[in-house]
């Protein structure tokens, strides 16, 4: 037996880069096996796509609640990589940290009016609206009782798990995200 081997407590965690990267690639299994067949369908419209400024037309034919869900997440999103990127604990922390907030509370409550892909009734998505809407005051009370750890392992897993792996979700092919930008 080697003495350098590691004990279970004594090894690395894997890097945060690591294990988002190692989750995008779920997601996109999953999103891969869930199309069957339609996979090259979906892989040649994503190879035509090209940047363009928003189809203003198709946003205005947009419902409200879709309209406010939409903008308030874009507007997280930016803000969101703002803060994941600066220091933390700083008095701008705390106020756009209350911005995020917001505008995550008011993403996730447009939710529950967007009901067009269920044909008027939630869908099994809306449990993750019942989950941000749970844990959103969990994190902003440990914030308020100094527990950092807690916190910042709640934000990040609101930010990057509802944020950035549902962008990636949103901007498949067809969906009214990718005809707004790539389509």
């Amino acid at each position: 037996m080697s003495s350098v081997s590691q004990t279970p407590a004594a090894r690395k965690p894997m890097s945060f880069q690591v294990r988002f990267a190692l989750s995008m690639a779920a997601v996109a299994v999953i999103v891969g096996l869930s199309l069957g067949g339609a996979w090259k369908g979906v892989l040649a419209v994503a190879m035509s796509a090209r940047l363009h400024a928003p189809d203003m037309a198709l946003f205005n034919s947009l419902s409200p609640a879709i309209k406010v869900h939409l903008f308030t997440a874009l507007a997280a999103l930016v803000l969101g990589a703002v803060l994941m990127t600066l220091r933390k604990g700083r008095t701008f922390h705390r106020v756009a940290g209350w911005v995020w907030v917001s505008l995550v509370m008011v993403t996730a409550g447009a939710t529950l009016f967007i009901t067009s892909l269920n044909h008027g009734k939630w869908s099994i998505l809306h449990l993750f609206t019942g989950w941000v809407l749970l844990m959103l005051p969990l994190a902003v009370m440990w914030a308020k009782r100094h527990n950092v750890a807690r916190h910042r392992r709640t934000m990040m897993g609101l930010f990057y798990g509802g944020f950035a792996i549902n962008l990636f979700i949103a901007l498949i092919p067809g969906r009214t995200l990718w005809m707004m930008f790539l389509g």
